[in-house]
This record gives C-alpha cells, structure tokens and sequence, in this order.
C-alpha cells in the first residue's frame, strides 16, 4: 500500500459489503411477500421491508464510493490524505445514523418517525427513495461536506489527474443534486419534476462519473496500459454520459403532467443512453487485451470486465427496451421497470464496487493479490451472482410482459391483482434465484478469510 492512509478505505468496505448483505436478505423478504401476502405481518410491512431494501442499497454504494475515492485519491494524488482522522470520524457517523434510521424504520410507524425527526418543521419524508428522515437527512449532507473537503483538499495539496478529476466531479454532482431531496413542492407534477433531479441525475448522470473513474483506476493497475490511453477512453466516455444522461432526464416525464415535447426529447436522447455504457465495454476489454502485465489479482480483472458487460446489459439494453414514449405508454410501472433496476443497478454499480474492493482489499492486508485458492472462491461468487442477476432480469422481464398484456393491451384487461396471480410463478422463479444471488455474497465474504499459498507482497 502506497500510502498509510489509504487503510482508511478498509472500513467503508467492510460496512459496505454488510450493508450489502442486509439489502439482499430484505430483497428475500420481499420477493416472499409477493408471493405469501402476510410473510413477516405485522412485524414487517411490504412498504418497510421494500424501504429498507432500497435505502440500504443507497447507503452501501456511497459507503463503497467513500471508501473508493479514500482508496484512490491518496495514490493517484502522491500524498497522504488530507485528514485521516476526519475521514474515521464521518465514517462512525454515517455508519451509526444509517443504521439508527434501519431501526426506526422497523421498529416506528413511518408516519411517527416523521413526526419525532422535524418532518413538521420541513417536510422531505415520503418520497421513494428518499424517505430519510430530516435528520437523517441533514446528517448526510454534513458526511458528504466533510467527505467532499478530505478528498478535495487531498487533491490540490497533490499531483491531478483525468481519474482523480472525473471522480471529484461525480461526488460533488452526487452531494449538489442531493440537495433537491429538501425540496418537496405540494404540486404533484413539480414534486416528481424535481425528485428526478436527484434520483435520475444521480443513477443516470453523476454516478457514472464515479464509475468511470473507479473502472478507469483498477484497469490501470490490472492492465499496466498507459495511462495516457485509459484517460481518452475515460473522457469520451464522460462526454457521452454528460450529454445523453442529463437531457434523458426527459424519459421520466412522459406521463406526469409535463409538455408534450418532453416525449421526443426523453425518446431521443434516452434512446442514446446505452451508447456511453457500450463505450465502457469496449474499453474494459480493449485495455484488458492490450494489456502490458499478468496482474496476479485475477479476480479484479473479471469485476472490470464484468462490469463493462453488465452495465450495458442492465443500463443500456433493458433500459432501451421500455425508454421510447410510444413503448413506455405500456410499459411504466410494470415488472419490466423492475427487471431494467435490478440488472442496472447491480452492473453499474455493484459490480464496480465490488470490483474495487477485491483490487485494494488484498494490498490493503499487505499481498498483492488474495490465494489462488481465494480467487477460485470468488470468482465462483461472480458467477453465482451475475448469472442469478441475469434469471432475476429474465424472470420479472417475463413477468412484465405478460403483466402488460392481461392488464393494460389486452380487449378485456384484467385488474392488476388478479393479473399478480396469474403470473405468481415468475415471482418464485425470482425468489430461488435471489436465494442463489445471496449464496455468491456469502462466497464473497468468505474469499477473503481463505488462506494459502500467498501472492508477491504489495508495492
């Protein structure tokens, strides 16, 4: 490890990967509660279970991002970082509101949380995605405010680069737009206007950045290709996801209530989207190819390049097949939309995460790369949750098909529960192969307390 404080990061993934586990298990309870209505009631409602999932999914990805950026920036900048005793203190604050605000999620009635935590004073709670208390809220702004000063300060004080520049970038765009989840307009069609601000601009904007820069780093070191070579792929990359990104906003206002004219700008340039994701695998597998050493860490290698691969599947194919306004008519709101956030998400972001940390945990820990027989390990966990990712795409794209067409194509459409009947099986085929998702983390975890035959020690 380069630099001391780079073991800073070790702690923002270890919480990561915990918090990962929690969504998934919560994934579980859902995906039963489709099936079996009164799994877990009264002790955990769908509505919480579904809450917990999503904000736990939010707040380990920024845990792995932090814990990425604190990684990256001290070696790509050639100096320590800014204040490790800072980047601790945030972490122990996060951690502990993260998981007070799970706790008051199970155990308060959603609408007596609002009413303990200030929601009368400003009213944010409420909003998918963003159902965070005011406090919980205002703390994660503080977090990122300190987050943002560490790695900025770390920054100037040191050498720049393409890498350390876009990631900078992403996280202050991550930290800016957040900021519209204070606004909550009583107007229905501005409300949704502005929740994509932040909910869009951040999965289809800002967190791309982000991922490119982290993509970008681990591909240097696994490949050894010039840098100068990975910084013009990062930038075209950045430009395409700038550009069609942040005007495809637009295909989430097709049906709120907005001007018409937003159906051909949201088609268009949403339509344009999977370009900068096929972008991205071109150039994993390219500096992969060109590549001018064999890094003894095998298994960071097969992240990147899955990543690449995911991310267009899941970000830009399934997100082109519901995204033009005459298609998404039927499709809004169905098991497709679900199918597309589920594959998307693991893709772009999970698997770049999950990527960093199998690079920098093992140097972390003072070897170069994990076991041989550690990397069988979780190469096998990569499988296992990939090709499970890629049924649970299958089986709700299915679903949503068939849901489309018995309720809103069909001449006699049927209502929507009835409809969750008839297509139940789906929901149990999704079921067993979150059950083999949760199996491939749990390989993951363990790869890393595999011992035998040690790599070369770390630079």
């Amino acid at each position: 490890m380069p630099f001391q404080s780079q073991g800073v990061a070790k702690y923002y993934f270890m919480a990561a990967i915990a918090l990962f586990a929690g969504q998934i298990l919560f994934g579980l309870v859902m995906g039963l509660q489709y099936v079996w209505g009164d799994f877990l009631f009264p002790a955990i409602p769908f509505n919480v279970a579904r809450m917990v999932h999503t904000n736990l999914l939010i707040v380990w990805l920024l845990f792995g991002f932090m814990g990425g950026a604190y990684y990256l920036i001290p070696e790509e900048s050639e100096t320590e970082l800014y204040s490790t005793k800072l980047a601790m203190l945030l972490f122990w604050v996060f951690l502990i509101a993260g998981a007070l605000t799970i706790v008051g999620y199970l155990a308060v009635p959603y609408a007596t949380l609002a009413k303990y935590t200030g929601n009368d004073l400003l009213e944010t709670m409420g909003r998918e995605f963003l159902e965070q208390p005011l406090i919980t809220k205002v703390g994660i702004v503080i977090v990122a405010l300190g987050f943002l000063f560490n790695i900025t300060m770390t920054v100037l004080k040191g050498r720049k680069t393409a890498i350390s520049t876009v990631l900078l970038l992403g996280l202050w765009g991550l930290a800016v737009f957040f900021l519209f989840s204070f606004y909550n307009p009583v107007n229905v069609v501005e409300d949704k206007f502005f929740w994509w601000w932040t909910v869009h601009l951040w999965v289809e904007g800002v967190w791309e950045l982000i991922l490119g820069a982290l993509l970008a780093f681990v591909l240097i070191k696994v490949t050894g290709v010039d840098r100068e070579v990975i910084e013009k792929w990062l930038y075209v990359i950045i430009t395409l996801t700038l550009v069609t990104g942040v005007i495809g906003t637009g295909h989430h206002y097709f049906w709120i209530g907005t001007p018409e004219y937003w159906q051909w700008w949201g088609s268009i340039f949403s339509a344009l989207e999977p370009i900068p994701f096929f972008a991205m695998t071109v150039f994993a597998f390219n500096m992969v190819n060109r590549r001018r050493r064999e890094h003894p860490n095998r298994a960071a290698t097969l992240w990147a390049l899955g990543t690449g691969v995911m991310a267009f599947l899941g970000a830009g194919v399934w997100g082109f097949l519901h995204t033009l306004a005459p298609v998404n008519y039927y499709t809004h709101g169905t098991q497709i939309t679900a199918a597309h956030g589920h594959m998307a998400f693991y893709g772009a972001y999970a698997m770049v995460v999950l990527c960093m940390i199998s690079y920098a945990m093992p140097i972390m820990r003072g070897r170069a790369a994990n076991s041989n027989k550690a990397q069988v390990l979780e190469m096998w966990s990569f499988w296992l949750m990939t090709i499970a990712m890629v049924f649970i795409t299958l089986f709700l794209t299915a679903a949503g098909i068939l849901q489309v067409w018995l309720q809103r194509v069909s001449d006699t459409p049927l209502p929507f529960m009835v409809v969750q009947d008839k297509i139940s099986l789906f929901y149990w085929m999704r079921e067993w192969t979150g059950v083999v998702f949760l199996i491939g983390l749990v390989l993951y975890i363990l790869s890393f307390f595999v011992k035998g035959e040690e790599q070369a020690k770390a630079a």
